[in-house]
């Protein structure tokens, strides 16, 4: 598709109403509030996503899809559409086809680094652009980098969120040298809305930790995040079995303990694997066979772990745990909480919540047990939905109320002019926009604010404490972040 059609219709006419001496427009991508704010970590909006956009649509998808190709073609398809829909009369097509034959997006973005935790109401992102006939390129990409942002840089959060509570419950019950970034693994890809959607909530994911069923976030990452799963952790998956696996094999065996036998000792002896277990009688499986199969599990090269899949997970998973220490035993580490013997562990998949993680964290310390004796998942749910304050609260684009505003414009003469909004209906300001351009900075706590009323010669004075830095401009990046740089930032250096 035309990527100049990646827009909501209004913005096709928006190049035709500006004032025809404006020649230079600045906005600013904001979260603009929070509607989780009683939740410790939501106050604050991860930075991330935005190279992958750039490289993917500003860079990849307009020189493939619009500049590479010809003229006559692209602007023949952006006319049949407009003029089928909402008339030639209600857009300019020579805007179109003057950028065509500037070949390049004249655009810069300047942002907070990438795995930057941003207080609500902070600019994120600059846009603004750098040829004076194409003030209107600058609105004319806020529906896609809406988009492709919001859910990415929310699910960021999310994985942020589950790390420092596994940081909290690993302080307390798991030795030091214990990988934290394994503790939880993304198991969302089947409840996405899309493909898309699957691979960039992972990546977002993957900022906090390494396990993910995601197959296709590492080629993303690696493509846009300058890193390479054969040369340093990007992320991992698991072997694991599913149910129709264990009951084809329950079907042509007859009983459930052959499969058991010929995974530890046939298929995986030497690897580590989940094994889905209640296809039919769950503490059956847990009392019974797997204490009968003893020898087999012991004699396995790898952990074998024990999943279940329905029921109440937070009682599944920490009954799992107490029963597979009367049959197995274990040790007590160095912090008095006993590890159930390496062969064998706990596993429960796609439903574990925030609160569950908690709970289920909560009991097992309470009991006495370290808190990796167990491997918990995310789904879908937790990438789109948190529980607050009693209810359900979907993450959708206000769940940060993230917006992109036009704050300063300059004319043809090199007049400045302050650009911005504040409704008198607005009574909790969510609307009201930043004024003229902004120095994000840190101030003398270290907490990230920001400043606005500047032109674009007063910024200036702002010099290296702007922490909005250029990463694109005129169509090619101009600075990158690698993934490793993004999760030490956001981890402080203790992913």
């Amino acid at each position: 598709m035309n990527p100049m059609l990646y827009i909501d219709f209004y913005k096709s006419t928006h190049s035709k109403m500006y004032h025809k001496e404006i020649a230079k427009i600045v906005s600013y991508f904001t979260p603009r509030g929070t509607r989780l704010g009683k939740i410790e970590t939501e106050n604050e909006l991860v930075m991330f996503g935005l190279q992958g956009f750039i490289k993917e649509f500003l860079i990849e998808q307009l020189n493939e899809g619009f500049f590479g190709r010809p003229k006559s073609e692209v602007i023949g398809e952006y006319r049949r559409i407009l003029d089928s829909t909402i008339g030639e009369k209600a857009y300019d097509i020579s805007k179109i086809e003057a950028l065509h034959d500037l070949g390049y997006l004249p655009v810069k973005i300047s942002a907070v680094a990438e795995g930057t935790r941003v207080p609500v109401k902070v600019p994120m992102i600059q846009l603004e652009n750098t040829h004076h006939d194409f003030a209107w390129c600058v609105e004319y990409i806020e529906s896609l980098i809406l988009a492709e942002s919001w859910h990415a840089m929310t699910c960021a959060n999310v994985g942020y969120r589950y790390r420092q509570a596994v940081n909290k419950y690993y302080d307390i019950s798991v030795e030091d040298n214990v990988e934290r970034a394994r503790a939880i693994g993304d198991f969302s890809f089947r409840g996405q809305e899309s493909l898309s959607a699957a691979i960039k909530t992972s990546a977002a994911f993957c900022l906090s930790f390494l396990n993910t069923a995601t197959v296709p976030a590492i080629p993303y990452l690696e493509k846009y995040y300058n890193c390479d799963c054969t040369k340093e952790p990007v992320a991992f998956g698991a072997v694991s079995t599913e149910h129709s696996v264990m009951c084809s094999s329950f079907a042509l065996d007859g009983d459930e303990i052959t499969m058991v036998k010929r995974l530890l000792n046939e298929i995986y002896p030497d690897t580590s694997f989940s094994m889905v277990s209640d296809s039919y009688d769950y503490w059956n499986l847990v009392d019974n066979i797997i204490p009968a199969c003893k020898e087999d599990i012991l004699r396995h090269n790898g952990t074998l772990l024990i999943r279940g899949d329905s029921g109440d997970p937070v009682e599944i998973v920490t009954e799992t745990v107490f029963r597979l220490w009367d049959s197995f035993g274990g040790t007590v580490n160095s912090k008095g909480y006993k590890v159930l013997d390496p062969h064998v562990k706990a596993i429960y998949g796609d439903s574990i919540t925030p609160e569950r993680m908690t709970e289920i964290y909560e009991i097992l310390i309470k009991n006495g047990f370290a808190c990796n004796n167990v491997s918990l998942g995310v789904g879908a749910f937790s990438m789109q939905c948190a529980i607050y304050e009693g209810g359900l609260a979907p993450f959708t684009r206000d769940t940060f109320q993230c917006a992109v505003k036009a704050t300063y414009c300059e004319d043809r003469s090199g007049n400045s002019y302050q650009v911005y909004k504040a409704p008198k209906t607005d009574s909790d300001n969510v609307k009201k926009s930043q004024k003229g351009m902004c120095c994000v900075y840190r101030d003398e706590q270290g907490v990230i604010a920001y400043k606005d009323g500047y032109t674009s010669e007063t910024i200036k004075e702002c010099g290296d404490i702007n922490l909005l830095e250029p990463v694109f401009e005129n169509g090619r990046m101009i600075k990158e972040y690698s993934l490793r740089e993004i999760r030490n930032r956001l981890h402080n250096n203790s992913f």
